[in-house]
């Protein structure tokens, strides 16, 4: 029988993980990005990008198997263990959204995160490792605290304007020649209903 980890054994087992990430790479690259594994950071062209834990657990399922499927069991099983009671699918599509927004990809014409239909998803990028972090040409800032938080609110007043323009649009359409012609179809409609109620 398994004794219950205590928190010292716990921070122990943590410990020893990061010996062992020192002595493997602890630096991966795909495209613009970089992953600090030890510190559990992600950063874009030498500026961190601030994303919850659960996304950049995400990230690290799919960027340590690349070009395969990762199911949606197995994130599921990564991200919420057994004993965690949350509505899996719906954590697990919020919680890609959230990686997609921080990357900058798109479900329709993805470059990193693919979906694969009832299956999982699959990362796309080459993924290169090693114990340096890449010099770029900037200094390492740190993004906004709220970085995921400000795609999401950009993504929604982008939704909007689309919506302001779509409903501009159809006022335009009132405006004018098509105001004329529904005065017309409801004149013909009040005309229809006087003739059929006309007594004979």
């Amino acid at each position: 029988m398994a004794t219950p980890m205590t928190s010292s054994s716990a921070l122990g087992a943590r410990r020893q993980q990061r010996n062992e990430t020192k002595t493997a790479e602890r630096y991966l690259w795909f495209g613009q990005f970089q992953v600090d594994l030890e510190r559990g950071e992600l950063f874009k062209e030498g500026s961190r990008v601030r994303i919850p834990s659960k996304v950049f657990q995400l990230l690290l399922a799919l960027v340590e198997r690349p070009g395969e499927t990762v199911t949606r069991e197995a994130l599921r099983a990564r991200l919420w263990p057994d004993g965690t009671f949350v509505n899996y699918d719906a954590n697990v599509n919020s919680t890609v959204n959230k990686l997609r927004l921080a990357l900058g990809d798109s479900p329709e014409n993805p470059t990193y995160v693919e979906t694969i239909p009832r299956q999982g998803y699959c990362f796309l990028g080459n993924v290169e490792c090693g114990n340096e972090l890449l010099k770029t040409s900037g200094a390492l800032t740190i993004a906004g605290a709220d970085a995921v938080d400000g795609l999401l609110a950009q993504q929604e007043a982008s939704s909007a304007m689309a919506r302001k323009r779509i409903s501009g649009r159809f006022a335009a359409l009132f405006n004018g020649w098509g105001a004329v012609i529904l005065l017309c179809g409801v004149l013909i409609g009040v005309g229809m209903v006087l003739l059929m109620r006309r007594p004979s």
